[in-house]
């Protein structure tokens, strides 16, 4: 039976359009010698018309099962929208990076590369500083092995943000569920200044790394991605480590109704007194 498409979001206020949920290069993807059970996920995101596809240099073997699926299906990948991220704080590892994750994904471009994980004021410097990541990232968009440029940040708001106003990029990932409802930061400053500056944004964490899956009193995976649809986002990825976690995503991005700011609200409550230690990812005080 075909299923219902799900809607497409333009990306960075370009003619490029991404489905509002994509897949997480964490779950199955993030581990060594998983091929079969891999490339079962990838496929079914596809079969559920998922198009936008994560990944990163540092996320074990995911962008090696991707481009052996890609190298296959070349076709699929020219339809498909694949990131990628680089942690390297450098011009010249950073290019190195981005050479790597080609050959890895069997692509000759890059549809989002990504600075990822900005912590620190200390990084920020070091990425933008003469001979910094930021030049390598802005020398590939300009020659065409990347559409896109993005950063990525789930530590400090304040420092994503500042990377967010001053650096010429076209998207940001940061993390969205209920837990940065309560503590405010990243959806009360980031994504705000994201969306002045027209950048696509991305959202992460949604389900905490599944640790909000296992408190005492916890939301289902269904309602926690329906909470981050509820923000204005361009996308909403999480890692999935099998098919049928790849449907519920792909339900839940056709769910019809959208959550209310109540039921929002409702869920900020429940996850209240788990703020702190639920918000491991964070700097600590």
């Amino acid at each position: 039976m075909a299923h219902q498409p799900i809607d497409k979001n333009v990306f960075a206020g370009s003619e490029v359009t991404v489905t509002r949920v994509g897949l997480g290069g964490e779950g199955v993807l993030r581990t060594h010698g998983e091929g079969d059970r891999a490339r079962k996920v990838i496929r079914a995101a596809l079969a559920e018309g998922i198009t936008y596809f994560d990944s990163a240099r540092v996320y074990a073997d995911s962008e090696l099962y991707y481009g052996a699926l890609w190298g296959m299906v070349p076709e699929t990948r020219r339809m498909v929208f694949q990131t990628s991220k680089s942690t390297r704080r450098d011009k010249k590892g950073a290019r190195e990076d981005l050479e790597a994750s080609l050959q890895r994904l069997q692509t000759d471009r890059l549809d989002l590369w990504q600075i990822h994980d900005v912590r620190t004021a200390d990084d920020v410097a070091r990425i933008s500083d003469p001979g910094g990541a930021l030049e390598a990232f802005t020398d590939a968009k300009a020659a065409g092995s990347v559409r896109f440029i993005g950063v990525t940040g789930h530590q400090n708001p304040a420092v994503l943000t500042q990377a967010v106003q001053n650096w010429p990029v076209d998207a940001v990932m940061l993390p969205v569920n209920p837990v940065e409802g309560v503590l405010g930061g990243f959806l009360t400053e980031t994504l705000p200044a994201a969306r002045q500056r027209g950048l696509a944004t991305i959202a992460m964490k949604v389900l905490g790394g599944s640790h909000f899956l296992h408190t005492e009193s916890g939301a289902g995976a269904g309602m926690l991605v329906r909470y981050a649809l509820s923000f204005p986002v361009t996308v909403v990825i999480v890692g999935c480590a099998s098919p049928e976690e790849v449907r519920c995503l792909a339900d839940a991005a056709r769910n019809p109704t959208p959550l209310s700011a109540g039921e929002r609200q409702g869920l900020e409550n429940l996850y209240a007194p788990y703020a702190k230690h639920l918000a491991f990812y964070r700097v600590s005080d």
